[in-house]
């Protein structure tokens, strides 16, 4: 990484954006001793202060330019809507950031192909912040797939679906037209949301399907209520992957192989259990070790990120840009069998 100062024990992060999702990750980042948080950005200085305050960040800006161009920052994590991950992550790399973007990594694969490019030419880091490959207990039941535990995958189940009128927006059971979820100009709909979820789960241990059948229910603004889709590989595998935002689902997984089975019952992209049921033994029980934290920790996704940065590489092998390039091409191609397109995409 040429021109740039060799990284010290602590990484510099700046945050982009200041929602839900930023301030998980930023409470996470402040407990973490080789981590500093230096800035924090929003579309507005208000945002930008109120957040700085809340984390004890020492500098706030009003604007995503001036955090881009801060050479105070070693990595920029991108925590807008996925609607604005292009401009954002486009406008940090070409500025000399490295990135770790939220998921979905961008609108579309078209996008996804540029920013990995752009990483690639400004010589930067540039990672998809898929939390789920970096989860431990994800990491030992891949580990236990590939390894030939369960024999040769079949079948993988995986689902996603949220209560939309549990939300506090929801007004008479229903979101507005206006919530991000229903909004098109912000790539509303439980795919990109939601269903990258299952999709990913999916692809961690497959790879990228060889044909794709997908059905959803859309909503009068256009964007996809709730989605399924039936993935398929060469090798005989079939994934059922489902998302919702319009009925909560358990949220679970499972995956089933030609000598045995693997359940992932309950909030399945950030389990603290798995259980191993093979052929003619009792079920085992594998849970996530205390030194992991929280089941919601954002910890490991940020600790792959600052690892890879202090071994100078620009990506991770935890969560390849190949793979979510992959991701992208699938959340397209079942955008396209149930119809939704967003406002100023292009062929």
């Amino acid at each position: 990484m040429t021109g740039e100062r060799e990284l010290v024990e602590r990484v510099r992060w700046g945050i982009l954006a200041t929602g839900g999702i930023a301030a998980a990750f930023t409470a996470d980042l402040v407990d973490m001793p080789d981590a500093e948080v230096v800035a924090v950005a929003s579309r507005t200085d208000a945002s930008a202060k109120a957040f700085a305050e809340r984390f004890g960040i020492p500098k706030a800006y009003g604007d995503w330019a001036s955090l881009a161009e801060d050479t105070d920052i070693d990595v920029v994590y991108v925590a807008t809507p996925h609607s604005a991950h292009r401009a954002a992550t486009g406008m940090c790399l070409q500025a000399g950031r490295h990135v770790l973007c939220e998921k979905a990594f961008t609108l579309n694969v078209r996008e996804a192909e540029e920013l990995v490019a752009l990483a690639k030419e400004h010589d930067r880091f540039l990672m998809e912040a898929m939390w789920m490959y970096c989860n431990p207990l994800i990491r030992r039941l891949k580990g236990l797939v590939d390894d030939g535990v369960i024999g040769e995958v079949r079948t993988i189940q995986a689902d996603f679906g949220i209560s939309g009128h549990l939300l506090p927006e929801a007004r008479n059971g229903v979101l507005p037209p206006s919530h991000r979820l229903r909004d098109p100009a912000q790539a509303g709909g439980a795919l990109l949301d939601l269903g990258v979820y299952p999709v990913s789960f999916a692809q961690l241990l497959l790879g990228e399907p060889s044909d794709i059948t997908a059905r959803a229910v859309l909503s009068d603004e256009g964007v996809d209520l709730q989605t399924g889709a039936v993935l398929s590989w060469e090798s005989g595998a079939l994934a059922s992957v489902h998302c919702s935002i319009n009925g909560g689902t358990p949220v679970s997984a499972s995956i089933t192989g030609s000598q045995g089975r693997i359940d992932l019952p309950d909030g399945f992209f950030f389990p603290d259990r798995l259980v191993l049921h093979r052929d003619g033994r009792d079920p085992e029980e594998f849970t996530a070790e205390p030194a992991d934290g929280p089941r919601t920790s954002l910890k490991h996704e940020a600790a792959e990120v600052m690892r890879a940065l202090r071994a100078g590489e620009t990506e991770s092998p935890l969560v390849p840009l190949n793979g979510s390039l992959a991701v992208m091409r699938t959340l397209d191609a079942i955008r396209d069998r149930i119809g939704v397109r967003y406002p100023g995409e292009i062929n």
